[in-house]
């Protein structure tokens, strides 16, 4: 695609070209064969003849394309085509009178006697002619609504995803906030050390988040300082490991954060006397893995309703923009007392977690207690 002064120009597709090849010797290239045969300077008056109509083929095809001065849009096509092909079948037939003045040889003369086979002939060719010049106006507009759709969808996938954003950064930037105040509260000495990671987030959201892909580097970095002003806060167990090769990785920004907010939100809003958030960021074998897990005193009706939560359901979206058809999101719920009471479910949740958490003792942990997990694997990852 080209621009011109913004607006978009559409390359002339080789349908299309082929068309116009066809409306531009098809019918002298034919007639020339058939009728004058080994008349050389036959054939170029065939192709001067057709040449002097070709212009209007054009401005046929480029007329059908103009808005129609009717309400009813209807008449105009049909009005258009009957004019047209009167005009350029009468002014073929009269080139042919124009010529026939002039000293022709016999097979020259035979082509362009105003006879009723010529006639014929004439209003075939121009037939076959505007019908070829229509299918290269039809195979020009459905690629202008294609591309027209595609650009239409393309704005609207990126408004969509400045608003999730707008809904994201000021939600975590208000917890942050709320994070210091508590500090200044307590006298924490530690309340400048968050202020300096908040700055670091800060210009993270101000002067990356504009950009459609990061490295995955500065998103983990991202999540580290937001790790460690909640530490700051909490007494639980929180870990954060990374697996593979991150290094020439990119994603959307921001796009990981409200799952590890919201389980920050809910680990820490309960009863628990050992809260564990357990965040794993993997890369490998062309996928990128977020594996989410958090404590929590929720009974599975609760968790059900949080699967819907505003912070999930924006981040879903974000991924269905962002990566439609190559994600997956899977959330496991369990329940301690639910546990016991069925086999079933704690086998399922058992297989379903092994695969995210190999390690025999972490898993333990996780199937003792009640858990919410998030588990997101975006299939297509964007390398430098």
């Amino acid at each position: 695609m080209e621009y011109d002064n913004d607006r978009l120009r559409q390359r002339t597709t080789p349908t299309e070209t082929f068309c116009w090849v066809l409306v531009a010797v098809l019918s002298p290239l034919t007639d020339s064969i058939a009728i004058l045969r080994l008349d050389i300077p036959g054939w170029f008056l065939a192709l001067l003849i057709n040449g002097i109509a070709f212009p209007l083929y054009l401005l046929y095809s480029y007329l059908l394309g103009l808005p129609s001065p009717f309400r009813n849009r209807k008449p105009k096509p049909v009005l258009l085509t009957a004019a047209a092909f009167f005009f350029i079948a009468g002014l073929t037939l009269f080139i042919h009178s124009l010529l026939l003045k002039f000293d022709l040889r016999p097979a020259q003369h035979a082509y362009l006697a105003l006879t009723i086979p010529t006639i014929y002939r004439v209003f075939g060719w121009t037939a076959v002619n505007m019908i070829l010049a229509f299918l290269a106006f039809y195979i020009r507009k459905t690629i202008e609504q294609k591309d027209l759709l595609h650009t239409t969808r393309k704005e609207s996938s990126f408004f969509q995803l400045r608003y999730l954003r707008a809904q994201l950064n000021p939600h975590f930037l208000f917890n942050t906030l709320n994070s210091i105040y508590s500090l200044s509260l307590q006298k924490s000495d530690r309340a400048p050390e968050v202020v300096v990671r908040l700055a670091d987030i800060m210009r993270y959201l101000i002067y990356e988040c504009d950009e459609e892909s990061i490295p995955l580097e500065k998103e983990i970095d991202f999540i580290r300082n937001y790790i460690e002003i909640e530490k700051i806060r909490h007494q639980a167990d929180i870990r954060l490991t990374v697996e593979g090769i991150t290094t020439g990785v990119r994603i959307e920004p921001f796009l990981f954060i409200s799952f590890i907010e919201n389980s920050f939100k809910h680990a820490m809003d309960n009863s628990f006397n050992e809260p564990f958030i357990y965040i794993t960021v993997k890369v490998g074998n062309g996928q990128l893995t977020l594996n989410v897990i958090n404590s929590t005193d929720a009974d599975l009706e609760m968790q059900a309703k949080r699967i819907n939560g505003k912070g999930i359901a924006h981040s879903r979206s974000l991924l269905e923009l962002l990566y439609p058809k190559s994600f997956d999101l899977d959330i496991i719920q369990t329940e301690k007392d639910e546990s016991r009471t069925s086999q079933l479910r704690l086998r399922n949740a058992r297989e379903r977690l092994e695969t995210l958490y190999p390690d025999s003792h972490t898993l333990d942990v996780i199937l003792n207690k009640s858990s919410f997990t998030v588990s997101l694997i975006l299939k297509t990852v964007n390398v430098c």
